[in-house]
């Protein structure tokens, strides 16, 4: 497939590419072959006209020189699609708008995604999909398994991955389009795929939502132990509010944290605002926890040492010592994280 200079995917590609999300554009134009996957011409065209600003189909009918009833029609089936944001405007009216690709796009074909596309995201992975992992501050953000911060440190409810389960008022699951896709491609990792987790403070917003399994709030948090335990790190959007969504990854699928194996990315992931450290006295050396760190921060010379630069906080090393030798504790000096995800568009495009 050639891509003509006019095409509406190089436009779509260049609206992406200029949200602090970014789409990085790929020598080999893999990037536009994927979204040519995803959109129809059509919808290619409409889309690259979109603000990240939600716009009522009127007053964007009316930006555009389009028919409103058509323009409305469209955008209501690539919402459908995950093509495209919906929600409510300033003023409380029906509103869509250009969503990034990775947060949005992406994430959104999960209970869709086939062999094709899921290779094609890989062509695209691995040629510039990088490029916006290197910039900060970054998209995800660690937070401890639950377990593994002590009960004598003052947290703060963003810090907590069960206090966001408690500032949620509907939960939801969703298989993770990362592993699904990697499976798709013939490398699965082993890792469980039903893990994702989407959060609401709308009563009820995940009932009858098609790839999105409602849970109660107890659901939701044996989901987190059972991703815990498989050894995966609770990854969640790189603020302080309105967190939506807590990722369960792994550096061997992740589309965020293999950025650190297969491309080399070291601070691919911001950090939680805690560290580990180890108490001698009570480590055996026995080399339990050094499986458990998918970031090599641990290492074994008689007792267990931590590299505190490249440790991350996930606390996944604390649940398996058997001497519970190993403890999370706060970071010195630790910047907190953006406020709001406006700030971090912000922070962003600055970075």
């Amino acid at each position: 497939m050639t891509f003509p200079l006019d095409s509406p995917y190089r436009r779509l590609a260049a609206s992406l590419d200029a949200l602090p999300n970014r789409f990085p554009p790929a020598a080999d134009e893999s990037h536009l072959r994927l979204l040519a996957k995803l959109f129809t011409p059509a919808e290619a065209d409409l889309a690259a006209e979109l603000r990240p600003e939600l716009e009522s189909p009127a007053d964007l009918a009316a930006r555009l020189g389009r028919e409103a009833r058509e323009t409305t029609a469209m955008l209501r089936e690539m919402s459908k699609k995950g093509l495209v944001a919906m929600g409510k405007t300033s003023q409380g009216r029906l509103g869509f708008g250009l969503m990034p690709f990775v947060v949005g796009i992406y994430e959104a074909q999960s209970g869709q995604i086939d062999a094709e596309l899921a290779r094609l995201f890989e062509d695209y992975y691995l040629q510039a999909f990088g490029k916006a992992l290197e910039i900060r501050p970054q998209l995800h953000r660690v937070i401890p398994v639950g377990e593994s911060i002590p009960n004598t440190l003052e947290v703060q409810p963003f810090e907590s991955v069960y206090s966001l389960l408690d500032g949620a008022r509907a939960w939801g699951l969703l298989d993770c389009i990362c592993r699904t896709q990697k499976a798709l491609i013939g490398e699965a990792c082993g890792h469980p795929v039903d893990v994702c987790l989407v959060l609401s403070d709308r009563p009820d917003a995940f009932s009858g939502s098609g790839p999105i399994r409602a849970l109660t709030r107890s659901e939701a948090e044996q989901t987190l132990r059972r991703a815990a335990n498989a050894g995966l790190v609770h990854c969640v959007s790189n603020n302080q509010r309105d967190l939506w969504y807590i990722c369960n990854c792994c550096t061997c699928s992740c589309g965020i944290l293999r950025g650190l194996v297969d491309l080399g990315i070291a601070n691919v992931v911001a950090r939680s605002a805690f560290v580990n450290q180890v108490d001698e006295e009570r480590c055996a050396g026995c080399g339990e926890c050094l499986a458990a760190c998918m970031f090599e921060a641990l290492d074994l010379n008689g007792t267990i040492h931590v590299n505190a630069v490249r440790c991350v906080g996930c606390g996944l090393c604390i649940s398996v010592c058997p001497n519970s030798a190993l403890s999370l504790r706060r970071r010195e000096g630790e910047a907190p994280p953006p406020v709001s995800e406006a700030d971090w568009r912000a922070a962003r495009l600055q970075g």
